[in-house]
């Protein structure tokens, strides 16, 4: 029997962790998924479905050497949300995307986990410049989106659906 396994490294900011979702994250990533929260990227979805997507981003670190993180929050231990890199098959490029359980929401979690995974990255896995594919309809993802200095490059589509795809700036480059 042939047997993979892989790294997934942690990254740290000065209020969180960045760290592989585990099975001790399923309650929280549940809830989330059984939300309307969930809506842009793929839910709701039952518990069941929840474990394969669980399962489906473990395995992206395996199949790409990059993936999703569970956020951390250092204070508390609690998984609040999930961030890192999607590169699906039939994909064009590499993909920055976070989500942020409720309970983390207006606290600048996304922002801190998504800025930190951008630069992590970068410098680890060459991913320079990538994109975030954003429904047209979650406003709040655009603000972040901008607000970590990607621009809106062009209208797109993902997954059979309409998106605005932005697109990160490189390392090191300021953008007002």
């Amino acid at each position: 029997m042939t047997t993979f396994s892989v790294d997934i490294p942690e990254v740290e900011t000065d209020r969180l962790i960045l760290r592989p979702v585990t099975l001790d994250d399923l309650d929280e990533v549940a809830a989330f998924y059984a939300s309307e929260r969930s809506q842009f990227v793929g839910g709701p979805a039952e518990r069941p479905d929840v474990w394969r997507i669980i399962a489906y981003l473990n395995g992206h670190w395996l199949l790409r050497g990059f993936g999703y993180w569970a956020i951390e929050e250092k204070a508390t231990g609690a998984c609040v949300g999930m961030c890192g890199f999607i590169f699906r098959e039939g994909w064009s490029e590499p993909e920055l995307g976070w989500q942020v359980f409720e309970a983390a929401e207006g606290k600048s979690i996304a922002f801190e986990a998504a800025q930190a995974a951008r630069a992590y990255g970068a410098a680890h896995f060459g991913l320079e410049g990538v994109i975030s594919h954003i429904d047209p309809a979650n406003a709040r993802s655009a603000a972040l989106a901008e607000r970590l200095g990607a621009r809106f490059e062009r209208h797109g589509e993902l997954l059979g659906k309409p998106c605005d795809i932005y697109r990160h700036p490189l390392s090191g480059e300021v953008r007002a």
